[in-house]
């Protein structure tokens, strides 16, 4: 993209500038979470399974998928603050309607394009609120930036708690409008005379095309799979054939055609190749615990949506202190040691969550999320920016781009895999016990029941029922112990990168 040629805003226009672009930011993260907790009650509201109600929430993923890697054409083309604002006013738009769906069918398309809408807020808003801070106080800019990425996913589940234990659920994405409105009417007022300059670039049609059928056959095959025991399902596995063949496809034609939609060249840089599979494998290790957490709190422990979001939003306790701490330390501090550190907490996160039982209170469930939110910026900020380090600057937008993708991609992988392995692990465990239970016991505690007058089917119900909670906790604890050891593993690979030679440029392009 452009080298800026604006001078840095200051005083209050900065601040309201600053706030207005993080708010945007925190919006759109935001959506990716806050119908977590709530899709039982949109489901059973529209008439419709658990299942398919999980559309709701991979739909605007997808679409943010497709869109964030052409956010750099997109740019060129119009500019970036009438590309802000023309997002942000569709994003708006596209929110009222998903309040207003009637149906199913009609909520999932209003989520596509509300995802569609919502994808270039990300980089943009990242992108612009550089352009707005002096050069020296880029850290700071991308520590603000950086909070609201953090914080957006973890205050998503508290939020569509409260609203669906109080409220109609529709306010999940009715109560985006004022603030949608608020964020378009001051990003024109304050950045309106800081446009960019466009110019007319081809489209890539192919590509883009090639893009969406990936991306949406590789959705398919994820939440279809989990549904119908994943490759046993032909259709699963003609997904699965479709997103290769797409996939393998579309890098052989960005890599030939003369204005790509996506530039593969920042693959050739090892920092940035590490650091996307360090954030890829990170980021779905923490959306699966963040995806796992409010279910295995209502469905085991007995939770309301609203207290499994209190429960949820302590991650953001600490990750608000430490993302300031990490922007200053950013350019003193080894990079590599600070995502570490980050990734040391998550560590210890897991191991905490592996020990817990089904009589932990909520503060045994809330110790281990402040935890990790400790860790959480040091993942987010620094990563995104070392990523990025390596690159000559008129590549540092596309490598941007590119990383958001990787991240809004690894929420549908990591959140399909985490439950596939959650729900398969408590299945394991319940007929592990099952047979380890002696049949005489069993019918010797019915028969006691009995005697004190409850009947031998509800006694038998309640039994199974104890059995599948036990069960369930036992596959939280596994998967946190797996978690614990993928964690630790990947530590070590950001190491393989270099040391940058300077002071990072806070991913300048994001």
């Amino acid at each position: 993209m452009e080298e800026r040629a604006y001078p840095p805003l200051t005083g209050t226009s900065l601040v309201l500038a600053a706030l207005c672009l993080s708010l945007g930011n925190f919006l759109v993260v935001l959506d990716t979470t806050i119908a977590n907790v709530s899709i039982p009650t949109i489901s059973g509201n529209l008439g419709v399974s658990s299942t398919e109600g999980a559309w709701v929430i991979t739909s605007y993923a997808v679409a943010e998928a497709i869109t964030v890697p052409l956010t750099g054409w997109l740019a060129s083309r119009y500019g970036q603050v009438r590309l802000f604002i023309a997002c942000v006013l569709g994003f708006t738009l596209f929110s009222a309607l998903c309040g207003m769906a009637q149906s199913l069918e009609s909520l999932i398309l209003f989520r596509v394009l509300q995802g569609f809408a919502g994808g270039p807020m990300i980089p943009m808003s990242a992108t612009l609120i550089l352009s707005i801070f002096p050069k020296s106080k880029a850290n700071m800019a991308v520590a603000l930036w950086g909070m609201t990425t953090v914080t957006a996913p973890i205050f998503g589940p508290l939020l569509g708690g409260i609203i669906c234990d109080n409220w109609h659920w529709s306010w999940i994405f009715l109560i985006n409008v004022p603030i949608g409105l608020a964020i378009g009417a001051s990003a024109w007022w304050l950045l309106r005379k800081r446009e960019t300059a466009t110019q007319r670039l081809p489209i890539d049609k192919v590509g883009i095309l090639l893009l969406t059928v990936f991306v949406f056959s590789f959705q398919v095959m994820l939440d279809k799979g989990r549904e119908l025991d994943w490759f046993e399902s032909q259709l699963v596995v003609n997904c699965g054939i479709v997103s290769a063949i797409s996939l393998g496809l579309f890098v052989i034609w960005e890599l030939t055609e003369r204005h790509p939609v996506v530039d593969l060249s920042v693959f050739r840089s090892w920092t940035w190749l590490v650091s996307a599979i360090t954030l890829a494998f990170v980021f779905g290790l923490f959306i699966g615990n963040i995806v796992i957490t409010p279910l295995w709190l209502q469905q085991v422990m007995g939770y309301t949506p609203t207290w499994a979001g209190f429960a949820t939003a302590q991650i953001g306790v600490l990750a608000v202190v430490t993302a300031p701490i990490v922007g200053a330390l950013m350019n003193r501090v080894d990079p590599r040691a600070i995502m570490t550190a980050g990734i040391g907490f998550f560590a210890l996160s897991f191991f905490m969550r592996a020990q817990l039982n089904t009589d932990a209170a909520f503060w045994d469930v809330s110790l281990p999320l402040i935890v990790i939110g400790a860790g959480l910026p040091a993942i987010i900020i620094v990563l995104t920016a070392f990523g990025v380090s390596d690159l000559p600057r008129e590549k540092v937008a596309d490598g941007a781009a590119l990383q958001s993708f990787v991240r809004v991609m690894s929420i549908a992988v990591g959140s399909s895999l985490s439950l596939t392995y959650w729900e398969h692990a408590g299945r394991a465990n319940r007929a592990e016990l099952v047979n380890a239970m002696d049949p005489g016991n069993v019918s010797q505690s019915l028969n006691a029941a009995a005697t004190q007058g409850f009947p031998a089917d509800a006694a038998l119900a309640a039994f199974s029922q104890m059995a599948d909670r036990q069960a369930a906790m036992l596959g939280t604890n596994d998967f946190y112990a797996l978690a614990t050891v993928l964690i630790v593993l990947f530590s070590g690979l950001i190491w393989m990168a270099k040391r940058p030679k300077g002071p990072l440029e806070s991913g300048g392009g994001h």
